[in-house]
């Protein structure tokens, strides 16, 4: 679409924490269909999506059955502090961020966030998939939580990027499927 495109609107209104609000919201619409198992809620995400549903299963622990973060992006507030050393001043109006335009309230309340002060609050099993050639997000940022969750497993996949592809990608599968399988009531 043009620069007037619901699209482009949106993605320079996003951010971890609009995302997260959004996240809540799905679950709250899940939850209230009568065809589901509110006590088999699970969350799955990849990448920014691995890191806002952290966020969102360390405010929901109750609601929140089990927690599969792939790569998992609790890099992104260092990512911020280190291409705009001078805060949110030195963020442009708009950034292109993996090929998405982004605003700069994508950043604002990034220089200041520690997701790991949040994170360890879901105290239930977490399982964590990451490739150790991952150069988007290093595989150190997904040691360090599975070091902080009280309760985690790091599946370490040698010689994988960020963005599991092949065989990679259905060894993941494998390991979402058997961790759903030893979670679910």
């Amino acid at each position: 679409g043009g620069n007037n495109s619901k699209s482009d609107l949106t993605s320079k209104e996003m951010s971890i924490f609009t995302e997260k609000t959004d996240l809540e919201a799905v679950i709250e619409t899940v939850k209230a269909q009568p065809y589901v198992d509110s006590d088999n809620i699970f969350l799955l995400g990849a990448s920014q999506g691995g890191m806002v549903s952290a966020l969102v299963a360390a405010d929901k622990v109750d609601e929140i059955k089990g927690l599969m973060l792939c790569f998992p992006a609790f890099c992104i507030a260092d990512n911020a502090r280190e291409w705009f050393p001078g805060g949110i001043k030195d963020v442009p109006e708009t950034y292109n961020l993996m090929g998405m335009d982004i605003g700069s309230v994508y950043y604002e309340d990034l220089f200041n966030f520690d997701p790991y002060s949040v994170i360890g609050k879901y105290n239930k099993d977490v399982l964590i998939i990451h490739g150790d050639a991952d150069e988007v997000v290093p595989i150190a940022y997904s040691e360090k939580a599975a070091n902080i969750y009280p309760s985690a497993e790091l599946k370490v996949l040698e010689g994988a990027v960020h963005g599991f592809r092949g065989d990679y990608a259905w060894t993941a599968v494998d390991y979402v499927v058997d961790y759903l399988e030893n979670h679910t009531n």
